[in-house]
């Protein structure tokens, strides 16, 4: 083994630290972004009492977030490669820091729908452009791994902080401040961005952005995720509902046309020869349809059946958001030693086990004590899939590609989502039809055990996805 020459160690000693740091700041915008998924629900009922909405449109606040944040990821993600990570990565969190100003002052509905709408076209900005950020500035193998796990790692604590801080927040100081938090913290973050990520190399060959594309796939997947959000508030066969899915699939049709014929598309379809990507992709579809589903019934279960308050809920919420965090820092290091294949199966065998004893503690009578078993075990096995699920995605993907590979991942992970939440929903509620008090208590707690039960064995599918993905040699 060669010895580093006097002049490149010193070089290497600076690095090191700038990598750190950027490391640093790359989790944080992460923690930002899960912070934001879940601390608005708490305060939805004091929305909607303060801004006169009706019950059922209180979910737009949400809604509105998740369908730009869904429709957006594509296009966030070549972006990122086109006019550069450092730049998109900024730019995502102006907008995330303007729009919860926004939020925050709102007096009104509308207002409020809107700024939510912009933090969502931020998210969908951010999320790809952090990781293509992490997978370009950290070498593939151990040194992305470990990236990986700490980036993750964040993101389960922002959850946690999320369903914590919100109900702080709106407690001690009202709505308005789930909102307000985010401007110091997504403006700071861009601020120490500029001086600590790289700068954005200078781009080479001139590359058209495919407006085409652009269009056709952001208006496809913005119409889908409406579509599959709103489908269980307006009911399936709903005339708004119904045209969102048939113009959503005419779009997405057009975007495959426009690609196939494009000389710099949106989305090569050639990435997809890429077995790795192409696991990784449908893996991130399986987690969020089965794993990301379950803190919205972990939620209902109680808050709706066993009358927990919002911090009660948060406070809760701690044992599994630990469990996760323990299985991204697991999940890094199996995949350093023994491969991301392997480590996806263990990851999923562990789910498939923890969730279904999780099952057991959806029950009316039952208390907190009956989840924790399945609650860590469940979680360990989320978090060591989630790391490794993004390594998958990364793998064998050229550096200049990075941010579309990971805005098809991204992509694929709302997508998996909304239709689990669809899914999912229709088969809790369907004893749940003219039940009140005890009685409706009861049979929402019997259609969750079914649903947990059913997420459990829909995590074997992706096992069984995993199956095909490529034996690699474990990198040292």
């Amino acid at each position: 083994m060669s010895t580093p020459s006097a002049l490149s160690a010193p070089a290497a000693g600076r690095a090191r630290p700038r990598l750190g740091w950027t490391l640093a700041l790359l989790a944080l915008a992460q923690l930002i972004y899960a912070l934001d998924l879940n601390i608005v629900f708490v305060a939805l009922p004091k929305i909607g009492a303060d801004l006169g909405f009706p019950g059922q449109t209180q979910q737009l606040v949400v809604s509105a977030y998740v369908v730009f944040a869904g429709g957006f990821l594509l296009l966030g993600g070549r972006a990122a490669d086109l006019l550069g990570r450092r730049r998109m990565f900024v730019l995502a969190l102006a907008l995330y820091a303007v729009s919860s100003l926004a939020g925050g002052l709102a007096g009104g509905p509308v207002v409020i729908i809107v700024a939510r709408a912009i933090q969502g076209i931020g998210g969908a900005l951010l999320l790809p452009s952090t990781l293509a950020l992490l997978n370009s500035l950290f070498a593939e193998g151990p040194q992305r791994n470990r990236a990986l796990a700490v980036w993750g790692g964040a993101g389960a604590s922002g959850l946690t902080i999320g369903a914590l801080l919100g109900g702080l927040l709106t407690q001690n100081f009202g709505w308005p401040a789930v909102f307000f938090v985010n401007v110091p913290l997504a403006g700071l973050v861009a601020l120490v961005a500029l001086a600590v990520i790289p700068r954005d190399p200078a781009r080479g060959e001139r590359r058209r952005f495919d407006v085409p594309g652009a269009l056709s796939v952001t208006g496809g997947s913005t119409l889908l995720v409406f579509a599959l959000v709103e489908g269980p508030e307006l009911g399936w066969g709903s005339p708004l509902v119904a045209g969102a899915f048939l113009l959503a699939a005419a779009l997405l049709a057009v975007f495959a046309l426009v690609e196939a014929r494009s000389a710099d598309p949106l989305m090569p379809f050639r990435l997809f020869r890429n077995r790795s990507l192409t696991v990784g992709m449908l893996v991130t579809f399986i987690y969020m349809a089965t794993f990301g589903v379950l803190p919205y019934f972990l939620t209902v279960l109680l808050q709706s059946i066993h009358g927990y308050s919002a911090l009660q809920t948060g406070l809760a919420f701690l044992i599994p958001s630990l469990a996760i965090a323990a299985g991204t820092q697991a999940g890094e290091r199996l995949a350093t030693r023994i491969g991301t294949r392997t480590t996806l199966l263990i990851g999923f065998a562990v789910g498939v086990a923890g969730t279904a004893v999780l099952a057991l503690g959806f029950d009316a009578e039952a208390g907190y004590g009956l989840l924790v078993p399945g609650l860590v075990v469940s979680g360990v096995g989320q978090g060591v899939v989630w790391t490794a699920m993004w390594i998958a995605a990364a793998t064998g993907t050229a550096a200049h590609e990075q941010g579309v590979a990971n805005g098809i991942a991204s992509t694929a992970l709302n997508i998996g989502n909304a239709i689990g939440l669809a899914v999912f929903t229709v088969i809790a509620d369907l004893g749940t039809a003219g039940k009140s008090g005890q009685a409706l208590r009861a049979a929402t707690a019997d259609g969750e055990f079914v649903v947990v039960l059913l997420t459990a064995a829909a995590m074997i599918a992706g096992l069984l996805i995993t199956l095909t993905l490529p034996r690699l040699a474990r990198r040292s």
